[in-house]
């Protein structure tokens, strides 16, 4: 039986934070009708999957999906067991915010069966933390996390951002520090980046904020992976770092080319080289549910030519081009044609290469988009 990997977007959010480019509301008018939107988007790919496909993960991402009530998180994930086939030691994600949860609502979540948070921090920093406009302080999220260990989960993930405007080295590796006192499993470390639409890209287009250049960025990057892998923390993709055992089986889902389904406004889906993907605005996907039972907005099929670069684009940037999977899915004419890069990647000590693997290493990792631009 193939697995599958299930991810639900909540859009709503008490707060739009400036850098933030998920699709978000404030409005919560349309709460009701949302989760009955969702329900019924559930049991139409129930009905067409449950037999062929195992569940490996359920992510719940938006959003705030940790400001939702007990009843509401819960009736998604029953209406995804009735429907979909579980995996013995699936892994059930809830992205969190402090601030949202207390240790009480933790525990209702744990006992439902959410196994996994992932923390939404950002920084330790108080000065941070306002610049982002997130809406708790540094020891609230200290408290939630701790909170999150006594009642009783195990696989924690904390989020962190760099190279914020002005941002020292010492206070970025002051956020890495603070994290590392806590009792986490797994750190996503993700770049400031300016996205079209968000407010921080307007304030920077006013000339209100000044971001920091790409080589500074770099070296935040590079004192991360070096910072993380000195605590025993194994980098597994771009962004992501776990302790041993702890990789996230819905990341790894995605960088390895697995099979998922996204419900809910703006989810995408990925299935037997289809992808698919659904109205981002609230109204239309709600519009489109009752009327056509469906919530897609457009699709598209991948080539093969699309397939290898995507292969090679997801496997280098996690865990490494597998040669012979390569060889295997696509022939060998795309190693012989970059064979020369290749090497000469190996010997600028960007790549490493091995009779069937070839892999960033931690300086390949600072420039992975540039890498991959330059391959044929």
């Amino acid at each position: 039986m193939k697995e599958i990997a299930l991810y639900i977007h909540i859009p709503f959010c008490d707060h739009k934070c400036i850098y933030c480019d998920f699709y978000s509301i404030t409005n919560y008018t349309n709460e009701s009708n949302y989760l009955t939107a969702i329900l019924k988007e559930i049991s139409y790919y129930g009905n067409l999957y449950y037999k062929e496909r195992k569940v490996i993960s359920v992510f719940f991402g938006g959003g705030t999906p940790s400001f939702m009530s007990l009843e509401y998180i819960g009736s998604i994930l029953n209406e995804l067991k009735k429907n979909f086939s579980f995996s013995k030691d699936i892994e059930i994600t809830l992205e969190t915010n402090p601030g949202t949860v207390n240790i009480e609502k933790l525990k209702q979540f744990r006992d439902i069966g959410i196994n996994r948070l992932s923390v939404g921090i950002q920084s330790f920093i108080e000065e941070e933390l306002k610049f982002l406009t997130r809406i708790h302080d540094a020891e609230t999220a200290r408290r939630t996390i701790i909170d999150a260990k006594n009642a009783g989960f195990e696989n924690i993930n904390l989020d962190l951002i760099f190279n914020l405007p002005k941002q020292s080295k010492e206070n970025w590796l002051y956020n890495l520090e603070e994290a590392m006192k806590l009792p986490i499993t797994h750190i996503s470390a993700y770049s400031l980046i300016l996205e079209k639409g968000t407010i921080l890209n307007k304030m920077v287009l006013d000339g209100k904020v000044e971001m920091q250049d790409e080589d500074y960025d770099a070296e935040l990057y590079e004192i991360t992976i070096k910072h993380l892998e000195v605590k025993g923390y194994e980098q597994y993709e771009v962004s992501n770092f776990a302790s041993p055992g702890f990789q996230c089986i819905h990341n790894n889902a995605y960088w390895g080319g697995k099979d998922f389904i996204g419900f809910g406004t703006s989810a995408h889906s990925f299935i037997d080289n289809k992808r698919w993907w659904n109205y981002s605005s609230l109204n239309l996907y709600i519009e489109a549910m009752n009327k056509k039972g469906i919530g897609v907005a457009g699709s598209e099929l991948i080539t093969k030519e699309q397939q290898l670069e995507e292969f090679v684009m997801l496997s280098l940037r996690s865990s490494g081009v597998n040669l012979i999977e390569l060889e295997k899915r696509f022939g060998g004419e795309w190693f012989k044609r970059n064979n020369n890069l290749i090497n000469q990647l190996v010997n600028n000590n960007y790549l490493t290469k091995s009779l069937d693997l070839i892999k960033l290493t931690p300086s390949g990792y600072a420039i992975c988009d540039e890498i991959l631009k330059n391959f044929d």
